[in-house]
């Protein structure tokens, strides 16, 4: 069974969801995502993606644009990343996914990619503007290496869509809460539980919601509202490592995750002696 599969199993007995939180690899530098990644997994990331820098992010807002920019201009290409995962694989069994665009991909060679991927410890690939349709031969790459290739949906996916998708899909699938490219916003769209039921008439596969989450009431209202097995969280991360000093990164970063990780519970917050609420600490032994 695949990281990815053995850590939604895992959540799914604690009766909790995923926190997923993404990172481009080499923002503001390499030397902060170094020390970012481990710190994610250990304060309550259940799987990481890491960004792979690209000149034309179609799909994505400002920010990660804004980031994906300057990480180029530092020279950051997709070995830099590999060697990332590799890295952060020595110190954690965190799950961890590439987000690209096929053109890096295709330019360095699908099955060289695919390849090194799995050697880095790296386990799913997403591929924003990868249409099903012409995905056969990377599917093949990934299947035959052991990496998991998760598909976007949108609210405007058609039956047919989704069902294509669901045939070509692994790991889980990325369901995106609105029309539109990422970015942090103050409220989460009321349409995501009528997408998520349409989405699960064609899969079983877990079913993970971004674009647009940044605090935890988003995360708690995709989980427990709408029922989404994970909830991925990019743009809003990215402006909060933006606006901290190095010497506050690891605390301020640290204590974001924390307060994400705690509104993927599902069950009710148990009352401590003091009659507050009592946050659940996700089980660390089962992540490091």
């Amino acid at each position: 069974m695949s990281r990815i599969a053995t850590m939604f199993k895992r959540l799914e007995k604690s009766n909790e969801a995923a926190l997923i939180p993404y990172l481009t690899v080499g923002y503001p530098s390499l030397e902060v995502t170094r020390r970012l990644v481990p710190v994610l997994a250990q304060h309550g990331a259940d799987m990481i993606e890491l960004g792979v820098p690209f000149s034309d992010p179609l799909a994505d807002g400002a920010t990660v644009q804004r980031a994906s920019n300057a990480a180029l201009e530092q020279g950051v290409t997709l070995s830099n990343c590999l060697n990332m995962a590799a890295e952060a694989r020595r110190s954690t069994e965190v799950p961890l996914l590439f987000m690209s665009y096929f053109n890096p991909i295709f330019k360095y060679g699908l099955n060289r990619f695919v390849r090194e991927c799995a050697r880095a410890g790296g386990d799913g690939l997403i591929i924003p503007d990868l249409p099903p349709e012409e995905a056969g031969d990377l599917k093949a790459e990934c299947e035959e290496y052991g990496v998991d290739l998760i598909f976007l949906v949108a609210p405007t996916s058609t039956a047919e869509r989704l069902a294509r998708v669901s045939e070509m899909a692994s790991g889980f699938i990325y369901c995106v809460s609105l029309t539109g490219v990422t970015g942090a916003r103050t409220e989460m769209s009321h349409d995501v539980s009528e997408m998520l039921a349409r989405v699960r008439q064609h899969t079983d596969l877990p079913l993970a919601v971004g674009f647009g989450i940044s605090k935890p009431e988003h995360v708690a209202q995709v989980v427990r509202e709408a029922g989404a097995d994970g909830a991925v969280v990019g743009s809003a991360l990215i402006n909060l490592i933006e606006s901290l000093s190095d010497d506050d990164l690891i605390e301020g970063v640290s204590k974001y995750i924390r307060d994400l990780k705690a509104a993927t519970a599902r069950r009710p917050r148990p009352r401590n002696d003091s009659g507050g609420v009592e946050v659940l600490e996700p089980n660390r032994d089962a992540r490091l």
